[in-house]
């Protein structure tokens, strides 16, 4: 059962790691560092032994765990809380006041098993974790998981899953999640940083403008599509290795924004003038109608604080398909392949329109849905609960 926040905020704790033997690295780092990183986030101070009696309170947690970041979060605001697994095996404890007694009994416990010290109540990651993650845009399964040998796949396996944006377009959503895991875990044992494999993907974008305006669209494409699978690696990269930066942000999202329009434009120049009298009005056309369902979205964001794909399930399914890069690039592609580039430039116009006129209606319903109450994401709100049998 959902265990609710305290009204008010709880003091923030120290953090006490307590050992255990035999662990593995996941992702390439050993789930003590990956939790010190996790607890730095959370502006939770690690200490290496205890604080004097009843001064603080205290997080202690088995050094053989491997958290999902809400749930140490949620552990961080629920004192007095026992946190243990689907087995009920103990995996951190939240201490209210740091006594020696009481962390004994913490420790004994966590080492033995068993019943929960009396002062603590048990419960599950479930029951503290936030389960909506506005930044990936998709409802969590948080975890907290001991990890071995025997299960290290699976935990690798699930830790890689819940990196990946919940709403998306259909070539990432699809497409792109069983190969880019084995990408990343290259990249990882390859000891790639996020930031290398973002620059490499940077490079591609640049080199595909030059093949696209020259016409050796095979050539372009065949640089565009690893270029997309990279800009999707590098974000999972990062999230599984704890290894995120402001720098590598800035310039992954300024890649993002750059290139697509460019792409288009350098594929029109590539043309060699097919398109004749069309190819500038169909260019302000595209480049207008781009910039105007950006416009929807920031302004939907602005006002509700949340992006407008996730609003109701319909926008989200609506996010597959819109006319973004890699929609896109499927249409430029068949183009390429049927032997007639310029139609990629007229199918990715239509298209754009089309997905803008979505959007204006979008943004009417969003308004006159302001007006009867709050705006919320349906990914926000709680599962529909199953319908009775017979």
């Amino acid at each position: 059962m959902k265990i609710n926040s305290p009204a008010s905020a709880a003091p923030c704790p120290l953090a006490l790691f307590h050992p255990a033997n035999n662990v593995p690295t996941v992702w390439g780092r050993t789930p003590t560092e990956r939790a010190s990183r996790q607890l730095k986030n959370l502006k939770i101070p690690i200490t290496q032994e205890a604080p004097p009696s009843g001064t603080t309170a205290l997080v202690v947690v088995r050094d053989d765990v491997i958290f999902h970041q809400s749930v140490l979060k949620g552990l961080k605001d629920h004192p007095g809380t026992a946190l243990v697994d689907d087995l009920g095996r103990p995996l951190a404890a939240h201490l209210a006041t740091s006594t020696p007694e009481a962390l004994n009994d913490v420790r004994r416990w966590l080492d033995a098993g068993g019943v929960a010290p009396s002062d603590l109540r048990s419960a599950s990651a479930a029951d503290i974790a936030d389960l909506y993650n506005a930044a990936l845009r998709r409802r969590d399964d948080p975890y907290a998981l001991r990890v071995d040998a025997g299960n290290l796949a699976a935990i690798e396996k699930r830790i890689f899953l819940a990196t990946y944006k919940g709403v998306t377009d259909l070539v990432t959503k699809y497409w792109w999640p069983l190969p880019a895991r084995f990408a990343t875990k290259a990249c990882v044992r390859l000891g790639l940083t996020p930031n290398l494999v973002t620059s490499v993907s940077g490079i591609l974008a640049v080199a595909v403008c030059f093949q696209f305006a020259k016409g050796n669209y095979g050539l372009g494409l065949a640089m565009a599509w690893p270029m997309i699978f990279l800009d999707t690696v590098d974000g999972k990269l990062a999230r599984v290795t704890l290894n995120s930066s402001k720098f590598g942000d800035v310039l992954d999202h300024g890649i993002d924004l750059i290139h697509p329009p460019v792409w288009y434009l350098t594929w029109g120049f590539g043309l060699a003038g097919s398109l004749g009298e069309h190819f500038v009005p169909l260019m302000w056309i595209l480049f207008g109608a781009y910039a105007a369902g950006r416009l929807c979205e920031g302004v939907f964001a602005r006002r509700f604080g949340f992006h407008v794909h996730v609003w109701r399930p319909f926008d989200s399914a609506f996010r597959l398909i819109l006319a973004r890069r890699n929609p896109n690039l499927i249409l430029l592609t068949l183009s390429w392949i049927a032997g007639h580039p310029a139609w990629g430039l007229w199918a990715i116009t239509a298209w754009t329109l089309i997905t803008l006129a979505v959007q204006l209606v979008q943004t009417v319903q969003s308004t006159l849905a302001a007006r009867r109450g709050r705006v919320r994401s349906w990914l926000e709100m709680p599962p529909a609960a199953p319908a009775p049998g017979p």
